[in-house]
């Protein structure tokens, strides 16, 4: 990921260092390590607001949420997690939502919220089946059996 993202500032690329830097902070969600997950979704948080790329900016919100959230402050996260999905939604788009669902799943655990968690997982799974995008359906089935 440090390559992808230096090669993304060389060829002064902002569109593909946003993506270099979502995907470094998946990576680092799928490692379990929030504080590189909460710097990289600061860093498109600041990349996304300074272009005004919406999606960009909404998925840093998210992503920041869920490090919020794990490192203990799961009301701000959640919080965070919540504006993040309804900027995403008046973006348009669907792409990656049920994977800002499974964070907020996960979130809504960690803070014993566990009805709602389960009807974020739902709705994780609903919009899988609509979107297709079945590359988070292991993390839907691991906080489902949480």
């Amino acid at each position: 990921m440090a390559e992808a993202i230096s090669l993304a500032k060389a060829l002064n690329d902002m569109h593909a260092l946003a993506v270099a830097f979502f995907w470094a902070a998946v990576l680092g969600y799928y490692e379990r390590n929030p504080p590189e997950v909460e710097r990289y979704a600061s860093d498109l948080l600041e990349l996304a607001t300074r272009h005004r790329f919406r999606y960009w900016r909404a998925c840093g919100v998210i992503l920041r949420g869920w490090a919020r959230s794990t490192l203990g402050d799961t009301a701000e996260g959640i919080s965070w997690i919540e504006h993040g999905i309804q900027d995403n939604r008046s973006t348009g788009t669907m792409i990656s939502l049920p994977l800002f669902l499974v964070l907020k799943a996960e979130a809504l655990h960690l803070a014993d919220r566990t009805s709602e968690a389960l009807e974020a997982i739902s709705e994780a799974e609903k919009a899988v089946e609509r979107s297709e995008e079945r590359e988070w359906c292991a993390e839907l089935h691991r906080l489902r059996i949480a």
